[in-house]
């Protein structure tokens, strides 16, 4: 009764104080029995009946103050519970009976389930179909809350975004997709691996949802903290009456919206037929890391978080821009067998602000060369003054994405670019290296470019010694149990994602 009474703050119970004097010295004269005793309910109407008219022991008439949690009305402990975190409730089920009787009232479990895990009408379904809000928060929603979040699966160079939410009556894990090349600001796209629900049963039920024949059996285990597996019982599911040409054909069209008649660039052909081949050999038994997004900061020079870019012959892919003090930093979560996911594409420089010509001069690829060539001149120079190095770090980034007016820009004649429709004015531009490698990523080397800041949304990169530029849109879906705790836990999540593929 103690915990009760810690737990509402009311106070000590009647049989905690009772303990407390029965331990202590000098116990058992009237005076103290009397106190006790006040503090019960205590007065009565003349007529001896209980409820015309209480008087406390201040004298006012009333209804009885109740001394521990557990003497307060139900319906006003229902209210209580359905506050508390549903992690604790097994705890207080174990105070009393009353608690755990109490307990199963479905008002305070679908409460729960709105407020931790965003369950609304869909509730109402599940009753009606026999599964109350108590078995799918303590089958379903808890046991499996692990897992909903952000993940990048272990394929290889390839890598990929699952993000795992509450969707409607199920745990669905949702695979992102970018859009199709190079229409870098078209939505992303969804594909369901696995989903879990109770639909069919009074326990959790798991099924893979790979392939075209429907949903089938699959199996979810957690190896360890921040990593989780699946696996596909059933993968002759995956495979389709046309065998592999027609599963190729159709994974083509899904990936990349045409045939392969329709790419008549050999080596991107190359490119797509060696994807193809690598991945499906999974069937959908894969390992999973979880990953954050990165902390936002006001200092940032835009809001951080996932963007699609383009990526030449390997099409489009997802990053991760996050910002560390003075730099400004884009990490792979789809890569490809050059740069695989998980490294860093981008580093800028956000003390290095370059200045871009007139609209003229812009055109040519000379001239820009030459002003990011004076920067990188510069950095190289003062790579070992560290009373440089500390100075700018006090100066910190050059303002946010608004500081800025915009100004005109276009891309330097002979600079390939996927998406020929293009911002024809940006806000900033400052001095950046992007990674380079051969296939299998062999000879990684950092090439020098220009990141040009187009507004919140969007940025680009002109990669100077490849003359070719990437234009970079933000990923605008809602992604929730993503965020990092903290700064500390974000950049520990980085180094481990680099060195998952190196």
């Amino acid at each position: 009764m103690a915990v009760c009474a810690r737990l509402c703050g009311v106070g000590q119970s009647r049989r905690c104080r009772r303990r407390q004097r029965n331990n202590q010295q000098d116990q058992g004269s009237d005076s103290d029995m009397d106190e006790e005793e006040g503090e019960r309910i205590v007065g009565q109407s003349d007529a001896g009946e209980y409820g015309s008219g209480h008087v406390n022991r201040e004298g006012s008439t009333g209804p009885p103050h109740p001394q521990c949690l557990a003497e307060l009305p139900p319906e006003l402990l229902v209210e209580i519970f359905s506050l508390l975190p549903g992690t604790v409730l097994p705890n207080v089920a174990l105070v009393c009976k009353k608690f755990r009787q109490i307990l199963n009232t479905e008002t305070i479990w679908r409460r729960r389930c709105m407020e931790e895990f965003g369950m609304k009408e869909d509730l109402r379904k599940m009753e009606a179909g026999g599964v109350s809000s108590q078995d799918l928060y303590v089958k379903l929603l808890h046991p499996y809350r692990h897992i909903l979040g952000l993940w990048q699966p272990d394929i290889g160079p390839y890598g990929g975004l699952l993000n795992v939410v509450v969707d409607g009556l199920f745990i669905i894990g949702w695979m992102y997709l970018p859009p199709h090349d190079p229409r870098v600001e078209d939505p992303m796209r969804r594909r369901p691996l696995f989903r879990i629900h109770m639909w069919e049963s009074k326990k959790a039920t798991v099924e893979c949802m790979y392939g075209h024949k429907g949903p089938h059996k699959g199996d979810i285990q957690t190896v360890k903290k921040d990593e989780f597996s699946t696996k596909c019982n059933q993968t002759d599911h995956h495979r389709m009456p046309g065998g592999r040409q027609e599963e190729f054909r159709t994974w083509l069209e899904e990936e990349w919206g045409r045939t392969l008649e329709e790419i008549f660039h050999e080596h991107m052909q190359e490119l797509i037929l060696m994807k193809f081949i690598y991945t499906s050999q999974y069937d959908n038994c894969l390992t999973y890391r979880r990953i954050y997004l990165p902390p936002a900061m006001p200092t940032d020079l835009l809001q951080p978080g996932l963007f699609k870019g383009t990526y030449g012959s390997h099409g489009l892919e997802i990053v991760m821009l996050s910002f560390h003090g003075t730099s400004a930093r884009a990490t792979k979560l789809t890569g490809d067998p050059n740069v695989p996911a998980g490294q860093l594409t981008l580093d800028v420089d956000l003390s290095r602000p370059v200045v871009l010509p007139e609209l003229e001069k812009q055109r040519s690829i000379e001239e820009l060369s030459r002003l990011v060539a004076g920067v990188q001149r510069e950095v190289e120079q003062q790579a070992g003054g560290a009373s440089s190095t500390a100075r700018r770090a006090a100066e910190g980034p050059s303002g946010g994405a608004g500081a800025a007016e915009e100004m005109p820009f276009v891309l330097p004649l002979g600079v390939m670019a996927r998406n020929e429709v293009y911002p024809r004015t940006c806000r900033k531009c400052f001095y950046g290296t992007g990674l380079i490698a051969g296939h299998g990523f062999t000879s990684p080397e950092r090439t020098p470019g220009l990141f040009v800041l187009f507004d919140g949304d969007r940025f680009g990169f002109i990669w100077l010694e490849l003359k070719s530029f990437s234009l970079y849109s933000r990923l605008t879906d809602h992604l929730a149990h993503a965020h990092a705790p903290n700064m500390e836990r974000f950049e520990a999540m980085l180094r481990n994602m680099q060195s998952w593929t190196s």
